[in-house]
């Protein structure tokens, strides 16, 4: 009996991920987790989609033991590091790593594999379908060209084919290579023993006729086109497969490379160890968490926390690696390093998310799933009925085994195969060309079921960056004077609030005697005049008195409407306080109300103050706002709408929304946003504005009705047929031109995709 994996102590059990290689369908999914298993205490979730496996395993369960199981299904896998670089450890318990054949150094790429095949097989598809081309002795061309593609061009799916046939099973990949095969073979006999060879043209049966001289026929075009269109598929396939991993890697690449410790010297950041002290200089990265020791300075932890504001800090208060000071010296105490970070941290919610998705059981391979064994089982019906009511007789024997290849061939999974990634590539395409990025049918089909839409605040609702909001005048000052003194000012400083507040200042006068004290405000000399600007407890300080009734009420009303108030004057008097903050993107109010007309709910999630979300909701038409979440926060709010009974679509465009773009059903990644939000997410966004998410979810939405309809033709077309072909009345050569024109139907249904706007 195994251990309980609930009655164990979280301290003695662990975790971690592993890359599988060599899954094709979901019955491969089932396999490994069955394995993984049979270990005393172990369970697995494998996901098909990112091609990986999440494993929680009793810690004196050695991780060779579990790389072990999965080989022993008949898959390769490597343990997973944070960084996303395969670790070495399984090679002393003899269980070590072997690469997939396409990614070994030297091996053929599938891309490769498919432009060589595609450019052999279109004169023998040509040849084979078109008779008024067929010369003398074309069948013996048409072998030399189809040969390297049915057996090197398709080489993948004979591979995955055998390694399943050893651990008694069978999936898309046998239909593919029995059919083709059974073609192949059937039309280098009738070449090499039969009669076609003999022949200048083809000898053709009737359109639903039995044939009377099979051994004259030959498909070579069949296995040839067969194989391109399955090769295109996989590729398809395996371009979205590829980006699962990125997201992990995007985060790591935050850290600092380097470190310069307090006595001086710099060195790598491995070199770095907890308690060590070291230096960060204005615009560079905090090499990890630590301690302010001394200094003080503005810190962009947008990246973390999807504020566009810098927070200040001084002695004593905790940053976080990865985040950039934009101003001031600090001295930091290391507090924790490597994994321990709070980047690594969020490396592994991003990885724990992706590996936790709901499986993906496609439609295609829960139908091969039954529809293979039964195909295969027909044809050798077929061929022992011809056998037994011809007795055996030598013209049985060629109609039965003509019949059963044609069974074989009709049931082909062509335009099984071709539904959902010629779809995929149309509704890609065009959602390309509208600035939306899909990544393949997982998203597809999340978009298809998401009943709520969960928006961050900062750069996917607002345009992401500061800029004044509102300019209020106290006294007697004049506007424009204020526009140019101020500004001028703010031109010396690199702060992005006041970056935000020189834009004011079209012409800015030179500024003298500048000084400034990180993160609070600034003084300087404009036109003969002493001027300050910067936070009122800064101001205040200054002057040497309290800030008067008017200025303290346009502070507060600047904060109550999610600003940042910048309080500003010269001569030692206060002449304006100045807003500053994120502005709404033009498109986002008539973004929200489509999305909620498509009967979506649209929740915002921000690690934003309470009061800028809800002056931005506001602003929008958004009725529900979850303000001041942090990383983990948002993944656990995700969580909660998912025990809701919620399906959730994230779109957010920082770091800060990595692990719950990757959390969420659907992750949508805004263009502006960071590598790793993009690679996290199963949508990213390169337009402009909000408006793209709305295209996004439409045209999926279109995309996955399209694909239901060709896989639904797909297999009706084989359910017609396979009893024509079973009974002789449809032979190999009709039945191969049926197979490629249910492919042209596919391709033509995908292609209505074109006009989605």
């Amino acid at each position: 009996m195994s251990l309980s994996t609930t009655a164990a102590s979280p301290e003695s059990r662990a975790h971690v991920v592993l890359e599988i290689e060599g899954m094709t369908c979901a019955s491969c999914v089932a396999r490994v987790e069955k394995r993984l298993e049979r270990l005393e205490g172990v369970s697995a979730s494998v996901n098909l989609a990112t091609e990986s496996a999440r494993v929680d395993y009793p810690r004196e369960v050695d991780t060779g033991a579990l790389v072990a199981a999965v080989r022993e299904a008949g898959y390769d896998a490597h343990v997973r590091q944070h960084s996303g670089r395969p670790v070495p450890e399984a090679h002393e318990h003899g269980a070590g790593h072997v690469h997939d054949v396409e990614d070994r150094p030297g091996a053929t790429p599938l891309l490769t594999r498919l432009i060589v095949s595609a450019l052999l097989a279109v004169p023998v598809v040509v040849l084979g379908m078109v008779p008024a081309w067929q010369f003398s002795g074309w069948q013996w061309v048409s072998l030399v060209l189809a040969t390297p593609v049915v057996l090197w061009g398709g080489w993948p799916f004979h591979r995955a084919t055998f390694a399943n046939a050893r651990h008694g099973a069978m999936t898309m990949d046998t239909l593919i290579t029995l059919g083709t095969g059974a073609a192949y073979l059937w039309s280098v006999w009738a070449l090499v023993f039969g009669t076609a060879g003999h022949l200048g043209m083809r000898h053709e049966g009737g359109l639903f006729a039995p044939v009377h001289d099979p051994s004259s026929l030959v498909y070579f075009e069949v296995t040839a086109a067969v194989t391109v269109f399955l090769l295109l598929g996989r590729v398809i396939e395996q371009r979205s497969k590829r980006r699962a991993g990125a997201a992990v890697r995007a985060l790591m690449e935050l850290s600092a490379r380097d470190v310069e410790l307090q006595d001086g010297r710099r060195v790598p950041i491995e070199q770095l160890r907890v308690g060590d002290a070291f230096v960060v200089r204005p615009g560079e990265k905090v090499a990890t968490d630590g301690r302010v020791v001394s200094g003080r300075a503005a810190v962009d932890e947008s990246m973390i926390t999807g504020e566009a504001v810098p927070v200040d800090v001084d002695a004593g208060a905790s940053v976080t690696g990865g985040t950039i000071a934009t101003d001031g010296r600090l001295v930091v105490e290391a507090t924790s390093i490597g994994d321990g970070t709070r980047l690594a941290r969020l490396a592994r919610l991003v990885e724990d998310a992706q590996a936790g998705k709901s499986r993906v059981q496609r439609l295609a391979d829960r139908i091969s799933a039954v529809f293979v064994p039964v195909v295969i089982a027909l044809a050798v019906v077929t061929l022992l009925g011809w056998l037994i009511v011809g007795g055996f007789s030598g013209a049985s024997i060629a109609s039965g085994f003509t019949a059963a290849v044609a069974v074989v061939i009709i049931a082909c999974p062509c335009a099984l195969g071709l539904a959902t990634p010629i779809a995929i590539l149309v509704g890609t395409g065009r959602g390309a060309q509208l600035g939306v990025l899909i990544t393949g049918p997982e998203a597809l089909e999340a978009a298809d079921r998401i009943d709520t839409v969960v928006l961050d605040k900062t750069g996917t609702v607002t345009e992401g960056a500061m800029a004044v909001t509102a300019v209020t005048s106290v006294g007697d000052a004049d506007g424009d004077d204020v526009a140019h003194v101020i500004g001028s000012l703010e031109h010396a400083s690199e702060h992005p609030l006041a970056r935000a507040v020189a834009a004011l200042a079209a012409q800015p006068s030179a500024v003298t005697d500048f000084a400034g004290r990180a993160g609070l405000g600034v003084t300087g000399v404009v036109d003969g005049h002493r001027v300050f600007a910067g936070r009122p407890a800064f101001v205040a300080d200054t002057l040497g008195a309290q800030l008067d009734a008017d200025t303290l009420a346009a502070v507060a009303a600047a904060e109550r409407r999610g600003a940042t108030a910048v309080v500003a004057g010269w001569d030692d008097r206060v002449r304006a306080v100045i807003a500053v903050a994120d502005t709404v993107r033009p498109d986002s109010a008539a973004t929200v109300a489509a999305l909620e007309a498509l009967g979506l709910d649209v929740v915002l999630l921000t690690g934003d103050n309470a009061g800028a979300a809800h002056a931005v909701a506001e602003a929008v038409g958004i009725r529900r706002v979850i303000a001041g979440v942090l990383p983990e926060g948002k993944v656990a709010e995700i969580d909660r709408l998912h025990a809701d009974g919620r399906r959730v679509a994230m779109v957010g465009d920082g770091i800060n929304d990595a692990a719950a773009l990757a959390s969420a059903d659907l992750g949508i990644a805004m263009g502006s946003g960071t590598d790793a939000a993009m690679h996290a997410s199963d949508i990213a966004i390169t337009g402009q504005g909000l408006a793209p998410v709305l295209t996004a979810i439409r045209l999926s939405r279109r995309t996955m009705r399209i694909i239901r309809g060709n896989l639904f033709w797909a297999f009706a077309y084989n359910v017609a047929a396979l009893p024509l072909a079973a009974f002789g009345l449809l032979n190999p050569m009709i039945a191969g031109a049926a197979m490629a024109f249910s492919s042209v139907f596919v391709v033509l249904n995908s292609l209505r995709l074109r006009t989605t706007r």
